[in-house]
């Protein structure tokens, strides 16, 4: 419960973070007149090149965001189905791996009767994401 509260947070953190550069990127520029921008080094100052570098990187950041959440949403979910197995007797839960990609979860390893599997897979299945 505290990590799906943990997680929400964090991306309506990051959320916010990016709507916020976008809306000032939208605002800064209503129609006034562009000032010349010069560099330390004398050299003026691309505007448009650095607004376009400036939103590539927006969007590279939005797009590892995702994949950070997608990537804490499997690991939770993975923890969640090998605990469940480490608490549950009927299951040998060292002996068997898990592992979850967007959703997707997979099992590994040997067990010790068709039973044991079947318990195993139905924990996973039952599990919420």
């Amino acid at each position: 419960m505290l990590r799906t509260v943990f997680r929400t947070v964090l991306l309506i953190i990051i959320v916010v973070a990016i709507a916020a550069f976008f809306i000032g990127y939208r605002r800064a520029d209503r129609g006034r007149p562009e000032p010349d921008a010069t560099g330390t080094s004398g050299r003026a100052i691309d505007i448009d090149a650095a607004r376009d570098a400036g939103a590539a990187i927006g969007e590279q950041v939005a797009a590892g965001a995702d994949r950070a959440q997608r990537l804490a949403a499997s690991a939770a979910l993975t923890a969640k189905i090998k605990s469940k197995m480490a608490l549950d007797d009927a299951i040998e839960a060292a002996r068997i791996d898990v592992d979850t990609t967007d959703g997707v979860v997979t099992l590994t390893g040997t067990v010790r009767s068709h039973a044991e599997r079947e318990r195993a897979l139905r924990l996973a299945r039952e599990t919420d994401a």
